[in-house]
Protein backbone atom coordinates (compact mmCIF):
# COMPACT_ATOMS: atom_id res chain seq x y z
CA UNK A 1 0.00 0.00 0.00
CA UNK A 2 3.21 2.31 0.53
CA UNK A 3 3.27 2.91 -3.83
CA UNK A 4 -0.43 2.92 -3.64
CA UNK A 5 -0.32 5.71 -1.04
CA UNK A 6 2.86 7.95 -2.19
CA UNK A 7 1.85 8.13 -5.81
CA UNK A 8 -1.98 8.76 -4.62
CA UNK A 9 -1.08 11.54 -2.58
CA UNK A 10 1.17 12.94 -5.21
CA UNK A 11 -1.76 12.85 -7.41
CA UNK A 12 -4.57 14.00 -5.00
CA UNK A 13 -2.10 17.31 -4.73
CA UNK A 14 -1.81 17.92 -8.46
CA UNK A 15 -5.57 16.72 -8.79
CA UNK A 16 -6.75 19.59 -6.58
CA UNK A 17 -4.14 22.10 -8.00
CA UNK A 18 -6.83 21.40 -11.20
CA UNK A 19 -9.79 21.33 -8.97
CA UNK A 20 -8.38 25.01 -7.93
CA UNK A 21 -8.06 26.50 -11.47
CA UNK A 22 -11.21 24.43 -12.38
CA UNK A 23 -13.01 25.99 -9.35
CA UNK A 24 -11.68 29.96 -10.30
CA UNK A 25 -12.33 28.81 -14.27
CA UNK A 26 -16.19 27.52 -13.29
CA UNK A 27 -17.31 30.30 -10.30
CA UNK A 28 -15.66 32.60 -11.53
CA UNK A 29 -14.05 33.12 -14.66
CA UNK A 30 -17.04 31.70 -17.32
CA UNK A 31 -19.88 33.09 -14.69
CA UNK A 32 -18.50 36.29 -15.17
CA UNK A 33 -16.63 36.61 -18.37
CA UNK A 34 -19.16 33.99 -20.73
CA UNK A 35 -22.67 34.81 -21.28
CA UNK A 36 -24.74 32.39 -19.88
CA UNK A 37 -25.67 30.18 -23.25
CA UNK A 38 -22.06 30.12 -24.11
CA UNK A 39 -21.52 28.70 -20.67
CA UNK A 40 -23.86 26.85 -21.41
CA UNK A 41 -22.58 25.59 -24.85
CA UNK A 42 -19.18 25.11 -23.48
CA UNK A 43 -20.56 22.90 -21.18
CA UNK A 44 -22.38 21.07 -23.50
CA UNK A 45 -19.65 20.60 -26.31
CA UNK A 46 -16.91 19.43 -23.71
CA UNK A 47 -20.00 16.96 -21.90
CA UNK A 48 -20.84 15.53 -25.52
CA UNK A 49 -17.08 14.97 -26.23
CA UNK A 50 -16.54 13.06 -22.85
CA UNK A 51 -19.17 10.61 -24.34
CA UNK A 52 -18.01 9.97 -27.71
CA UNK A 53 -14.05 9.59 -26.30
CA UNK A 54 -14.82 5.95 -25.06
CA UNK A 55 -16.14 5.14 -28.82
CA UNK A 56 -13.20 7.00 -30.51
CA UNK A 57 -10.60 5.40 -27.90
CA UNK A 58 -12.19 1.62 -28.49
CA UNK A 59 -11.29 0.95 -25.28
CA UNK A 60 -7.69 0.88 -25.31
CA UNK A 61 -7.08 2.98 -22.54
CA UNK A 62 -8.82 -0.06 -20.55
CA UNK A 63 -7.21 -3.17 -22.71
CA UNK A 64 -3.26 -1.49 -22.70
CA UNK A 65 -3.97 -1.81 -18.52
CA UNK A 66 -5.66 -5.12 -18.36
CA UNK A 67 -3.41 -6.97 -21.09
CA UNK A 68 0.33 -5.04 -20.80
CA UNK A 69 1.60 -6.72 -17.93
CA UNK A 70 0.98 -10.25 -19.45
CA UNK A 71 3.81 -9.47 -22.48
CA UNK A 72 7.10 -10.23 -22.11
CA UNK A 73 9.69 -7.00 -23.15
CA UNK A 74 10.24 -8.30 -26.94
CA UNK A 75 6.55 -8.96 -27.60
CA UNK A 76 5.04 -5.24 -25.85
CA UNK A 77 6.46 -3.65 -28.97
CA UNK A 78 3.42 -5.38 -31.00
CA UNK A 79 0.83 -4.91 -28.96
CA UNK A 80 1.93 -1.11 -28.30
CA UNK A 81 1.56 -1.11 -32.02
CA UNK A 82 -1.98 -2.63 -31.77
CA UNK A 83 -3.08 -0.38 -29.31
CA UNK A 84 -1.99 3.02 -31.67
CA UNK A 85 -4.16 1.61 -34.27
CA UNK A 86 -7.24 0.19 -33.09
CA UNK A 87 -8.45 3.56 -31.93
CA UNK A 88 -9.27 4.19 -35.97
CA UNK A 89 -11.60 1.71 -35.46
CA UNK A 90 -14.00 3.99 -33.71
CA UNK A 91 -12.96 7.54 -35.15
CA UNK A 92 -13.48 6.53 -38.69
CA UNK A 93 -17.02 5.51 -38.61
CA UNK A 94 -17.77 8.72 -36.47
CA UNK A 95 -16.05 11.05 -39.09
CA UNK A 96 -17.94 9.38 -41.49
CA UNK A 97 -21.25 10.18 -39.75
CA UNK A 98 -20.61 13.48 -39.15
CA UNK A 99 -19.62 13.79 -42.99
CA UNK A 100 -22.92 12.23 -44.51
CA UNK A 101 -25.27 12.92 -41.76
CA UNK A 102 -24.16 16.52 -40.82
CA UNK A 103 -27.05 18.54 -41.39
CA UNK A 104 -30.15 15.93 -39.82
CA UNK A 105 -27.83 15.44 -36.49
CA UNK A 106 -27.35 19.11 -36.18
CA UNK A 107 -30.95 19.84 -36.71
CA UNK A 108 -31.74 17.47 -33.88
CA UNK A 109 -29.58 19.00 -31.53
CA UNK A 110 -30.54 22.18 -32.45
CA UNK A 111 -34.25 21.77 -32.00
CA UNK A 112 -34.04 23.81 -28.92
CA UNK A 113 -31.05 25.72 -29.15
CA UNK A 114 -30.34 26.83 -32.86
CA UNK A 115 -26.53 28.12 -31.71
CA UNK A 116 -25.50 24.21 -31.21
CA UNK A 117 -25.62 23.31 -34.47
CA UNK A 118 -22.62 25.23 -35.77
CA UNK A 119 -20.39 23.65 -33.02
CA UNK A 120 -20.93 19.52 -33.98
CA UNK A 121 -17.58 19.44 -35.38
CA UNK A 122 -15.97 21.09 -32.25
CA UNK A 123 -17.47 17.78 -30.50
CA UNK A 124 -15.87 15.54 -32.75
CA UNK A 125 -11.82 16.67 -32.49
CA UNK A 126 -12.67 17.48 -28.58
CA UNK A 127 -13.65 13.38 -28.41
CA UNK A 128 -10.85 12.92 -30.93
CA UNK A 129 -8.46 14.69 -28.03
CA UNK A 130 -9.70 12.92 -25.10
CA UNK A 131 -9.39 9.84 -26.56
CA UNK A 132 -5.95 9.54 -27.56
CA UNK A 133 -5.18 11.43 -24.78
CA UNK A 134 -7.02 8.98 -22.21
CA UNK A 135 -4.72 5.93 -24.56
CA UNK A 136 -1.15 7.64 -24.15
CA UNK A 137 -2.26 8.15 -20.23
CA UNK A 138 -2.64 4.03 -19.71
CA UNK A 139 0.90 3.73 -21.34
CA UNK A 140 1.95 6.10 -18.77
CA UNK A 141 0.18 3.99 -15.91
CA UNK A 142 1.03 0.85 -17.51
CA UNK A 143 4.81 1.62 -16.33
CA UNK A 144 3.51 3.55 -13.18
CA UNK A 145 3.98 6.94 -14.26
CA UNK A 146 0.68 8.40 -13.18
CA UNK A 147 1.56 11.94 -12.18
CA UNK A 148 2.58 13.79 -14.98
CA UNK A 149 -0.45 12.45 -17.05
CA UNK A 150 -2.89 13.82 -13.97
CA UNK A 151 -1.14 16.78 -14.19
CA UNK A 152 -2.09 17.29 -18.01
CA UNK A 153 -5.53 15.86 -17.31
CA UNK A 154 -6.36 18.20 -14.30
CA UNK A 155 -4.08 21.47 -14.30
CA UNK A 156 -2.88 21.86 -17.95
CA UNK A 157 -6.73 22.57 -19.89
CA UNK A 158 -7.61 23.78 -16.55
CA UNK A 159 -4.67 26.62 -16.58
CA UNK A 160 -5.14 27.07 -20.40
CA UNK A 161 -8.72 27.74 -20.22
CA UNK A 162 -8.01 30.51 -17.61
CA UNK A 163 -6.00 32.17 -19.81
CA UNK A 164 -8.10 32.20 -22.91
CA UNK A 165 -10.71 33.43 -20.60
CA UNK A 166 -8.54 36.31 -19.04
CA UNK A 167 -7.37 36.84 -23.03
CA UNK A 168 -11.35 37.40 -24.08
CA UNK A 169 -11.75 39.55 -21.35
CA UNK A 170 -9.20 41.87 -22.48
CA UNK A 171 -10.76 41.46 -25.76
CA UNK A 172 -7.53 40.06 -26.75
CA UNK A 173 -8.90 36.68 -29.08
CA UNK A 174 -13.21 36.72 -30.20
CA UNK A 175 -15.29 34.82 -28.81
CA UNK A 176 -15.42 32.71 -32.04
CA UNK A 177 -11.50 32.33 -31.36
CA UNK A 178 -12.54 31.42 -27.87
CA UNK A 179 -14.12 28.16 -29.00
CA UNK A 180 -11.75 27.21 -31.73
CA UNK A 181 -8.58 27.61 -29.09
CA UNK A 182 -10.59 25.69 -26.85
CA UNK A 183 -10.79 22.43 -29.03
CA UNK A 184 -7.28 23.61 -29.95
CA UNK A 185 -6.08 23.18 -26.19
CA UNK A 186 -7.31 19.61 -26.17
CA UNK A 187 -5.41 18.50 -28.93
CA UNK A 188 -2.51 20.37 -27.60
CA UNK A 189 -2.90 18.13 -24.39
CA UNK A 190 -3.06 15.36 -26.22
CA UNK A 191 0.36 15.42 -28.49
CA UNK A 192 2.14 16.91 -24.86
CA UNK A 193 1.45 13.34 -22.91
CA UNK A 194 2.07 11.45 -26.30
CA UNK A 195 5.74 12.55 -26.23
CA UNK A 196 6.19 11.95 -22.21
CA UNK A 197 4.73 8.90 -23.20
CA UNK A 198 7.48 7.79 -25.31
CA UNK A 199 9.97 8.69 -22.96
CA UNK A 200 8.97 5.95 -20.92
CA UNK A 201 8.91 3.40 -23.78
CA UNK A 202 9.28 4.47 -27.25
CA UNK A 203 7.46 2.11 -29.32
CA UNK A 204 8.90 -0.07 -32.36
CA UNK A 205 6.17 -0.75 -34.90
CA UNK A 206 5.80 -3.84 -35.44
CA UNK A 207 2.71 -5.54 -37.33
CA UNK A 208 3.01 -8.66 -36.60
CA UNK A 209 0.25 -8.32 -34.02
CA UNK A 210 -0.06 -10.73 -30.55
CA UNK A 211 -1.37 -14.43 -31.49
CA UNK A 212 -4.17 -13.33 -28.49
CA UNK A 213 -5.33 -10.26 -31.01
CA UNK A 214 -9.01 -11.55 -31.40
CA UNK A 215 -9.48 -11.67 -27.42
CA UNK A 216 -8.13 -8.24 -27.24
CA UNK A 217 -9.90 -6.51 -30.01
CA UNK A 218 -13.14 -8.31 -28.17
CA UNK A 219 -12.26 -7.18 -24.72
CA UNK A 220 -11.66 -3.88 -26.58
CA UNK A 221 -15.43 -3.52 -28.39
CA UNK A 222 -17.46 -5.20 -25.01
CA UNK A 223 -15.12 -1.73 -22.85
CA UNK A 224 -16.45 0.67 -25.18
CA UNK A 225 -19.93 -0.17 -24.21
CA UNK A 226 -18.61 -0.22 -20.20
CA UNK A 227 -17.03 3.13 -21.14
CA UNK A 228 -19.72 4.64 -22.80
CA UNK A 229 -22.24 3.21 -20.23
CA UNK A 230 -19.84 5.52 -17.21
CA UNK A 231 -19.65 8.40 -18.95
CA UNK A 232 -23.76 8.75 -19.62
CA UNK A 233 -24.27 7.97 -16.25
CA UNK A 234 -21.98 11.19 -15.55
CA UNK A 235 -22.71 12.97 -18.43
CA UNK A 236 -26.16 12.68 -20.31
CA UNK A 237 -27.78 14.81 -18.25
CA UNK A 238 -25.66 18.11 -19.33
CA UNK A 239 -26.20 16.56 -22.78
CA UNK A 240 -29.67 15.90 -22.48
CA UNK A 241 -30.97 19.30 -20.99
CA UNK A 242 -29.76 20.96 -24.36
CA UNK A 243 -33.24 19.03 -25.84
CA UNK A 244 -35.89 20.16 -23.27
CA UNK A 245 -34.67 23.69 -21.98
CA UNK A 246 -32.18 26.45 -22.81
CA UNK A 247 -28.95 26.39 -23.14
CA UNK A 248 -28.30 28.46 -20.18
CA UNK A 249 -29.89 26.49 -17.54
CA UNK A 250 -26.78 24.24 -18.93
CA UNK A 251 -24.49 26.25 -17.43
CA UNK A 252 -25.84 26.43 -13.47
CA UNK A 253 -26.43 22.47 -13.94
CA UNK A 254 -22.73 22.53 -14.92
CA UNK A 255 -21.63 25.05 -11.76
CA UNK A 256 -23.60 22.88 -9.39
CA UNK A 257 -22.47 19.48 -10.56
CA UNK A 258 -18.88 21.12 -10.53
CA UNK A 259 -19.21 22.11 -6.97
CA UNK A 260 -20.19 18.25 -5.95
CA UNK A 261 -17.22 16.85 -8.39
CA UNK A 262 -15.03 17.75 -5.54
CA UNK A 263 -16.04 15.06 -3.95
CA UNK A 264 -14.68 12.47 -6.16
CA UNK A 265 -11.24 13.97 -7.08
CA UNK A 266 -9.53 11.46 -4.26
CA UNK A 267 -10.65 8.51 -6.21
CA UNK A 268 -9.88 9.86 -9.42
CA UNK A 269 -6.19 10.16 -8.04
CA UNK A 270 -5.95 6.71 -6.09
CA UNK A 271 -7.22 5.09 -9.10
CA UNK A 272 -4.44 6.28 -11.31
CA UNK A 273 -2.21 3.74 -9.51
CA UNK A 274 -4.40 1.23 -7.48
CA UNK A 275 -5.76 -0.03 -11.17
CA UNK A 276 -2.87 -1.35 -12.70
CA UNK A 277 -1.82 -3.05 -9.31
CA UNK A 278 -5.10 -4.60 -9.33
CA UNK A 279 -4.99 -5.83 -12.50
CA UNK A 280 -1.82 -7.42 -11.65
CA UNK A 281 -3.19 -9.06 -7.93
CA UNK A 282 -5.88 -10.48 -10.64
CA UNK A 283 -3.44 -11.80 -13.13
CA UNK A 284 -1.41 -13.52 -10.50
CA UNK A 285 -4.13 -14.81 -8.17
CA UNK A 286 -3.60 -13.08 -5.06
CA UNK A 287 -6.59 -13.07 -3.84
CA UNK A 288 -6.10 -11.63 -0.73
CA UNK A 289 -4.06 -9.08 -1.68
CA UNK A 290 -6.88 -7.65 -3.60
CA UNK A 291 -9.06 -8.28 -0.57
CA UNK A 292 -7.32 -5.73 1.52
CA UNK A 293 -6.57 -3.60 -1.29
CA UNK A 294 -10.54 -3.46 -1.84
CA UNK A 295 -10.90 -2.50 1.93
CA UNK A 296 -8.33 -0.11 2.51
CA UNK A 297 -9.28 1.79 -1.24
CA UNK A 298 -12.74 2.14 0.57
CA UNK A 299 -11.60 3.38 3.64
CA UNK A 300 -9.49 5.78 2.41
CA UNK A 301 -11.31 7.07 -0.25
CA UNK A 302 -14.55 6.87 2.30
CA UNK A 303 -12.41 9.19 4.84
CA UNK A 304 -11.73 12.14 2.09
CA UNK A 305 -14.74 12.02 0.27
CA UNK A 306 -17.12 12.22 3.40
CA UNK A 307 -15.40 14.86 4.73
CA UNK A 308 -15.71 17.00 1.50
CA UNK A 309 -19.38 16.32 1.12
CA UNK A 310 -19.92 17.60 4.54
CA UNK A 311 -17.79 20.37 3.94
CA UNK A 312 -19.73 21.15 0.62
CA UNK A 313 -23.42 21.01 2.17
CA UNK A 314 -21.81 23.09 5.54
CA UNK A 315 -20.42 25.30 3.25
CA UNK A 316 -22.55 25.70 0.00
CA UNK A 317 -25.41 28.65 1.20
CA UNK A 318 -22.52 30.88 1.83
CA UNK A 319 -20.46 30.05 -1.54
CA UNK A 320 -23.74 30.90 -3.45
CA UNK A 321 -23.70 34.21 -2.31
CA UNK A 322 -20.37 34.44 -4.29
CA UNK A 323 -22.17 33.70 -7.37
CA UNK A 324 -24.29 35.39 -9.65
CA UNK A 325 -27.66 34.86 -8.82
CA UNK A 326 -28.51 32.86 -11.54
CA UNK A 327 -26.56 29.96 -10.61
CA UNK A 328 -27.69 29.96 -6.50
CA UNK A 329 -30.31 27.57 -6.96
CA UNK A 330 -28.77 24.34 -7.02
CA UNK A 331 -28.25 23.13 -3.49
CA UNK A 332 -30.80 20.19 -4.26
CA UNK A 333 -28.28 19.21 -7.05
CA UNK A 334 -25.09 19.29 -4.96
CA UNK A 335 -26.80 17.18 -2.25
CA UNK A 336 -28.28 14.41 -4.48
CA UNK A 337 -24.86 14.53 -6.97
CA UNK A 338 -22.63 14.13 -4.48
CA UNK A 339 -24.28 11.65 -2.35
CA UNK A 340 -23.77 9.77 -5.17
CA UNK A 341 -20.57 10.37 -5.77
CA UNK A 342 -19.34 9.81 -2.23
CA UNK A 343 -21.02 6.04 -2.83
CA UNK A 344 -18.72 6.20 -5.47
CA UNK A 345 -16.08 6.36 -3.60
CA UNK A 346 -16.90 3.90 -1.11
CA UNK A 347 -16.47 1.04 -3.43
CA UNK A 348 -12.72 1.89 -3.57
CA UNK A 349 -11.06 -0.10 -6.72
CA UNK A 350 -14.35 -2.25 -7.34
CA UNK A 351 -14.43 -0.96 -10.81
CA UNK A 352 -10.78 -1.70 -11.16
CA UNK A 353 -11.66 -5.19 -10.11
CA UNK A 354 -14.74 -5.89 -12.66
CA UNK A 355 -12.96 -4.50 -15.67
CA UNK A 356 -9.93 -6.93 -14.91
CA UNK A 357 -11.86 -9.65 -14.32
CA UNK A 358 -13.47 -12.61 -16.41
CA UNK A 359 -16.81 -11.09 -15.26
CA UNK A 360 -16.21 -7.82 -17.50
CA UNK A 361 -18.74 -8.97 -20.22
CA UNK A 362 -21.78 -9.58 -17.08
CA UNK A 363 -21.28 -6.41 -15.80
CA UNK A 364 -20.89 -4.45 -19.16
CA UNK A 365 -24.38 -5.20 -19.43
CA UNK A 366 -24.91 -4.26 -16.30
CA UNK A 367 -23.77 -1.16 -17.75
CA UNK A 368 -25.55 -0.43 -20.65
CA UNK A 369 -28.72 -1.55 -19.33
CA UNK A 370 -28.40 1.26 -16.31
CA UNK A 371 -26.92 4.04 -19.23
CA UNK A 372 -30.52 2.87 -20.78
CA UNK A 373 -32.37 3.47 -17.64
CA UNK A 374 -30.83 7.29 -17.33
CA UNK A 375 -31.57 8.17 -20.59
CA UNK A 376 -35.17 7.09 -19.80
CA UNK A 377 -35.28 8.65 -16.41
CA UNK A 378 -33.63 12.00 -17.82
CA UNK A 379 -36.53 11.81 -20.45
CA UNK A 380 -39.31 11.50 -18.20
CA UNK A 381 -37.72 13.91 -15.61
CA UNK A 382 -36.52 16.94 -16.86
CA UNK A 383 -39.74 17.93 -18.28
CA UNK A 384 -41.43 17.75 -15.28
CA UNK A 385 -38.30 18.78 -12.59
CA UNK A 386 -36.35 20.76 -14.94
CA UNK A 387 -32.73 20.71 -13.65
CA UNK A 388 -33.40 18.66 -10.39
CA UNK A 389 -35.23 16.02 -12.03
CA UNK A 390 -31.77 15.76 -14.06
CA UNK A 391 -29.94 15.41 -11.00
CA UNK A 392 -32.36 13.37 -9.50
CA UNK A 393 -31.88 11.36 -12.61
CA UNK A 394 -28.31 10.74 -12.31
CA UNK A 395 -28.50 9.70 -8.46
CA UNK A 396 -31.07 6.98 -8.78
CA UNK A 397 -28.69 5.81 -12.05
CA UNK A 398 -25.79 5.67 -10.27
CA UNK A 399 -27.06 4.51 -6.90
CA UNK A 400 -28.74 1.19 -8.93
CA UNK A 401 -25.58 0.83 -10.79
CA UNK A 402 -23.16 0.86 -7.58
CA UNK A 403 -25.19 -1.48 -5.53
CA UNK A 404 -25.17 -3.81 -8.56
CA UNK A 405 -21.34 -3.64 -8.63
CA UNK A 406 -21.24 -4.29 -5.55
CA UNK A 407 -23.23 -7.27 -4.75
CA UNK A 408 -21.43 -9.31 -7.89
CA UNK A 409 -18.24 -8.50 -6.43
CA UNK A 410 -19.58 -10.02 -3.32
CA UNK A 411 -21.09 -13.29 -4.87
CA UNK A 412 -17.77 -13.34 -7.55
CA UNK A 413 -15.26 -13.08 -4.93
CA UNK A 414 -16.92 -13.02 -1.58
CA UNK A 415 -15.06 -9.61 -0.69
CA UNK A 416 -17.10 -6.30 0.24
CA UNK A 417 -15.44 -3.10 0.66
CA UNK A 418 -16.69 -2.26 4.18
CA UNK A 419 -14.70 -2.75 7.70
CA UNK A 420 -16.25 -2.14 11.19
CA UNK A 421 -13.70 1.40 10.49
CA UNK A 422 -16.50 2.50 7.72
CA UNK A 423 -19.21 2.31 9.88
CA UNK A 424 -17.01 4.34 12.88
CA UNK A 425 -15.75 7.18 10.18
CA UNK A 426 -19.73 7.26 9.14
CA UNK A 427 -20.93 8.22 12.62
CA UNK A 428 -18.28 10.34 12.93
CA UNK A 429 -19.15 12.26 9.46
CA UNK A 430 -22.96 12.40 10.85
CA UNK A 431 -21.94 13.69 13.88
CA UNK A 432 -19.63 16.46 12.86
CA UNK A 433 -22.62 17.39 10.04
CA UNK A 434 -25.44 17.88 13.02
CA UNK A 435 -22.46 19.57 15.06
CA UNK A 436 -21.66 22.29 12.97
CA UNK A 437 -25.29 22.53 10.70
CA UNK A 438 -25.76 24.39 13.95
CA UNK A 439 -23.09 26.49 13.75
CA UNK A 440 -23.54 29.76 11.94
CA UNK A 441 -21.00 32.55 11.58
CA UNK A 442 -22.12 36.32 10.92
CA UNK A 443 -18.82 37.06 8.74
CA UNK A 444 -18.34 37.89 4.76
CA UNK A 445 -19.20 34.00 3.18
CA UNK A 446 -15.04 33.67 2.59
CA UNK A 447 -14.40 34.26 6.39
CA UNK A 448 -17.46 31.72 7.46
CA UNK A 449 -15.72 28.92 4.93
CA UNK A 450 -12.35 29.18 5.69
CA UNK A 451 -13.62 29.21 9.73
CA UNK A 452 -16.07 26.51 9.43
CA UNK A 453 -14.00 24.42 7.18
CA UNK A 454 -10.81 24.59 9.61
CA UNK A 455 -12.58 23.74 12.31
CA UNK A 456 -14.31 20.91 10.89
CA UNK A 457 -11.60 19.49 9.75
CA UNK A 458 -9.17 19.82 12.68
CA UNK A 459 -11.99 17.66 14.87
CA UNK A 460 -12.02 15.76 11.78
CA UNK A 461 -8.94 14.48 11.81
CA UNK A 462 -8.20 14.71 15.76
CA UNK A 463 -10.97 11.57 16.07
CA UNK A 464 -9.75 9.70 13.14
CA UNK A 465 -5.53 9.65 14.97
CA UNK A 466 -7.41 9.36 18.28
CA UNK A 467 -9.44 6.47 17.94
CA UNK A 468 -6.60 5.07 15.15
CA UNK A 469 -9.64 4.63 12.79
CA UNK A 470 -7.44 4.08 9.32
CA UNK A 471 -4.41 2.53 9.30
CA UNK A 472 -2.91 4.23 6.30
CA UNK A 473 -3.99 7.89 7.73
CA UNK A 474 -2.68 7.33 11.17
CA UNK A 475 0.69 6.11 9.97
CA UNK A 476 0.65 9.12 7.25
CA UNK A 477 -0.31 11.43 9.91
CA UNK A 478 2.44 9.75 12.97
CA UNK A 479 5.28 10.12 10.01
CA UNK A 480 4.39 13.98 9.57
CA UNK A 481 3.86 14.99 12.86
CA UNK A 482 7.45 13.13 13.50
CA UNK A 483 8.86 15.77 10.40
CA UNK A 484 6.87 18.85 12.20
CA UNK A 485 8.42 17.80 15.93
CA UNK A 486 11.49 19.37 16.66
Amino acid sequence: MGVVLKQSIQNVVVTYLGFLFGAMNTLFLYTKILEDEYYGLVTFILASGAILMPLMAFGVHNTLVKFYSNYQDKEKDAFLTLMLLVPLLGIIPVALIGLIWYEPLGNLVSQVNPMVKKYLWYIFFVGLAMAYFEVFYAWCKVHLKSVFGNFMKEVFGRIGVSILLILLYFDVISLDIFFKCLVGLYLLRTVIIKIYAYTLRFPKLDFHFPANTKEILSYSFLIILGGSAALILLEIDKVMLNQFISIENVAYYGVAVYIATVIIVPSRAMHQITYPLTAEQLNSGDHSGLETLYQKTSLTLFIASGILFVLIILNLNDLYLLLPEAYRSGYTIVFLVGLAKVFDSLLGNNNSILYNSPYYKTVLVFGVCLAALTILLNYLLIPVLGLEGAALASFVSIFVFNLTKLLFVKQKFGILPFSKATFKVFAVLVLLGVLFDMLQFPFHPIMNIVLKSALIVIMYVGILYRFDISEDVSGFLSKWLKKKTP
